[in-house]
């Protein structure tokens, strides 16, 4: 049987934990997100593993996660916003899996992550020009990477899931 990864790209703010949860509970897949289990593993935040380490080790940690993650079945993974910025790490993940890539406005992600300080390349530039700025810069490497490009403005999560088993041809509860 083939191995089935979903990764889900894009940049902050454009709905990859939620639909993280979503697809997990939907359809019986295991579940990790990058992010967390970085923070897990390091015993530090995403800010200050950045302030201390610099974010060259972060994405390196990133890179060494993807790594352990292409030997997993049946699982889905919420990638950190910046994952897909290294080829190495879509090489390893198209092995294996499938990139989702979701997308929304400027604003909306704005709406989202105005209120976290827990994103520090926006720490200091909590405004939709900035952001899409920054979200201009990464697009062309999220779009050569994804599978598939899912928009999630003004949707629930559960309609973006369907359109993620309908594109994917998931059936329910998969173990």
């Amino acid at each position: 049987m083939p191995k089935r990864q979903i990764y889900l790209t894009g940049f902050m703010g454009t709905g990859k934990s939620t639909i993280l949860n979503c697809l997990h509970q939907l359809c019986g897949l295991r579940k990790i997100e990058m992010d967390e289990q970085i923070v897990q593993e390091q015993g530090m935040s995403i800010p200050d593993i950045f302030a201390q380490k610099g974010e060259e080790t972060f994405r390196n940690l990133e890179t060494e996660l993807v790594k352990r993650i292409s030997h997993m079945d049946n699982i889905v993974v919420s990638c950190g916003g910046g994952t897909v910025m290294r080829q190495c790490n879509v090489e390893e993940m198209k092995k294996n899996g499938t990139i989702v890539l979701l997308t929304a406005t400027p604003q909306t992600v704005y709406e989202r992550v105005k209120g976290s300080h827990n994103r520090p390349l926006l720490e200091k530039n909590m405004n939709p020009q900035y952001i899409e700025q920054l979200m201009e810069a990464r697009r062309p490497k999220y779009e050569a990477a994804a599978d598939i490009i899912v928009k999630t403005d003004g949707r629930t999560a559960k309609e973006i899931c369907q359109e993620i088993k309908e594109r994917l041809e998931i059936n329910d509860n998969t173990k």
